[in-house]
């Protein structure tokens, strides 16, 4: 059974960083690129990351520049380090698996991915 179980989420000031993980379990780690997502009460879920089993990273247009995302091979672990919050960051971060051929790059869309975790809030104070 695959699970995603991310934790590190919280309450942060504005400007402030926050580093999120994801463990995951039941896959073959290296065969899955995997994702985060987030989502805003009242809006609709919104790409942050990506990261192919083979390093090849993408980010969502709302973040680039603030935040990095790595993985962790031998601990089935990815982070996401995010510096310079807004209060428009707050939201539930998910982290999605999808497994994918050495080719291919990491959807940006949410519905691509196979499994997801359950979420961990961040909140930004202004």
């Amino acid at each position: 059974q695959v699970q995603l179980v991310e934790s590190g989420g919280g309450l942060v000031q504005a400007g402030g960083s926050l580093r999120l993980s994801c463990a995951a379990s039941g896959l073959t780690f290296s065969r899955y690129a995997m994702g985060w997502f987030r989502q805003a009460p009242g809006k609709e879920r919104e790409f942050v990351a990506a990261i192919s089993a083979y390093d090849y990273i993408s980010y969502g247009d709302s973040v680039k520049g603030r935040l990095t995302i790595t993985r962790d091979n031998a601990k089935t672990t990815i982070y996401v380090q995010m510096a310079s919050l807004k209060p428009e960051d707050t939201a539930v971060y998910f982290c999605a698996a999808v497994r994918l051929e050495v080719s291919q790059i990491p959807p940006r869309t949410g519905v691509s991915y196979d499994y997801w975790g359950q979420g961990t809030q961040v909140t930004v104070s202004s």
